[in-house]
């Protein structure tokens, strides 16, 4: 693609990175049919490669952004399958997360836009002002149906995406959960904003799991959200005080004793994190540190998978393995083997971070029968915030994945992100855990808190009942 940028407008580094991206796109269109906007809404415009054009004309031009510009940004789920798909290797994801800074620079959102994009860049990312907000919604949720009679889509997409309990969020000190037996590792868990709120089980199991094979860990003190909400919003300022905030918090560890890894068991903060020597990368104090914070960042999934879950339970003496200690060829009892998972892969590791198999590996390793989601790579609708902006396509799609994934007659949905999990939950009655809790389960942890209320039997051949009573 030629563009032609000034030179005074490529000495911003923004501007220069975007224009190399810019230049990489060969207008092939393979991006269009991955596109979960333009699958269904069949408008250029909604595709990655009508939105580069948008983003082009508008940075090229350098003036404030349109409404109908903004519209078809908006709609845009950060999804990335399009990286995914695109021969040339685009960067879509740099790409639009630069025309999103400049929409919020230049264009000045209708009132209830604005009040709404303010309340969730507030309470989001702050536990304490999230769980208050989520107990006083639950009081309200009945109410959602009315709102979307009257009109009120976000309200009402809000309030139907309130759990049915709220956890009581931890202090912010540092927690550190020694290894069982001889220390193998020593790594570092996003504790964020949204998981210790919405689903403390997943963090809990995914530290259960580590201690008991050799791996020490550690909550830093001072960590929080990773930025991904706001930066996703196009707060450029915010998400990097958070950033920084962060890289702060996990240098002190590292030099301290030291940190292997940065575990996130939440893909969508993950994506980000391994993006942060991007972000800070003009920021003299901080881009060295970033990069290197970077570099450590992993998915749970992608951990576990290097450790050998298998041989390392295998190898720690007997008298210090748990009574309920799977041996190293099968699961335990409690974990029947065989019990059919679909595996729901998130947007945010399958095209984020490009990790794809470790999930379905681990799975498949702990004795469950794995099954791909038909139309894998298309998004669920959740994208952060997506499901409460954007919320008449996030239902779309929310549907569209529980059809697939019924297509499976699924015992269970194993899935790598919190968001993915309450979206999903919206559309469908099978039951949604984190593969980490699966794999806990499978290794002697406890049976994940979704399945306790169902009636695990053997598992079922072709054409008989579930081995869960739905």
């Amino acid at each position: 693609m030629q563009t032609s940028f000034t030179l005074a407008q490529l000495a911003d580094p923004d501007t220069s990175e975007s224009e190399k991206i810019l230049r990489t796109c060969v207008h092939c269109g393979f991006c269009t049919a991955t596109c979960p906007t333009y699958v269904l809404l069949g408008d250029e415009l909604d595709s990655p490669r009508g939105r580069i054009y948008l983003i082009k004309d508008m940075l090229e031009q350098d003036r404030p952004a349109s409404q109908e510009v903004v519209k078809h940004i908006d709609r845009c789920l950060s999804c990335l399958s399009c990286m995914t798909t695109c021969p040339s290797g685009v960067h879509y994801m740099h790409l639009v997360d630069h025309a999103r800074f400049h929409v919020a620079n230049t264009y000045r959102r209708p009132l209830i836009d604005r009040l709404s994009r303010t309340l969730l860049a507030t309470v989001l990312p702050n536990p304490k002002l999230l769980t208050w907000a989520m107990r006083a919604a639950r009081l309200a949720r009945p109410l959602a149906p009315v709102l979307a009679a009257m009109g009120l889509s976000r309200p009402a997409a809000m309030l139907r995406l309130v759990p049915a309990r709220v956890a009581a969020k931890p202090g912010a000190s540092r927690r550190v959960f020694g290894a069982e037996g001889r220390r193998r590792g020593r790594v570092a868990i996003l504790d964020g904003c949204t998981n210790p709120v919405l689903r403390p089980s997943i963090n809990e199991a995914a530290i259960r799991l580590l201690t008991r094979h050799g791996i020490e860990v550690v909550i830093a003190a001072g960590e929080g959200c990773c930025g991904a909400l706001v930066h996703h919003m196009g707060r450029h300022a915010a998400a990097l005080r958070q950033a920084r905030n962060n890289v702060d918090a996990w240098w002190r560890e590292i030099e301290g004793e030291g940190l292997d890894a940065i575990l996130v068991t939440a893909s969508g903060c993950g994506t980000t994190l391994k993006d942060y020597g991007f972000m800070l990368r003009q920021d003299r104090r901080y881009a060295d540190k970033a990069a290197k914070i970077s570099a450590r960042v992993k998915d749970v999934a992608e951990y576990l998978a290097e450790i050998d879950l298998n041989a390392v339970a295998a190898a720690r003496p007997p008298e210090a393995q748990p009574a309920t200690q799977a041996k190293p060829t099968q699961p335990p009892a409690a974990a029947p083997q065989g019990l059919r998972v679909a595996y729901h892969a998130p947007c945010s590791l399958q095209h984020g971070q490009k990790v794809t198999r470790a999930p379905k590996t681990l799975l498949t390793a702990a004795g469950f029968a794995v099954y791909d989601v038909p139309e894998g790579h298309l998004c669920c609708g959740s994208a952060g915030v997506y499901n409460m902006l954007q919320p008449a396509i996030a239902r779309q799609l929310a549907e569209r994945k529980a059809a697939n994934i019924a297509r499976i007659a699924p015992d269970v949905v194993a899935t790598g992100n919190l968001g993915c999990m309450v979206q999903i939950g919206q559309a469908t009655v099978i039951p949604i855990v984190h593969v980490v809790e699966l794999i806990d389960w499978a290794t002697g942890g406890p049976m994940p808190d979704a399945l306790r209320s169902r009636s695990v039997e053997s598992p079922r051949s072709e054409g008989h009942q579930s081995a869960l009573a739905l």
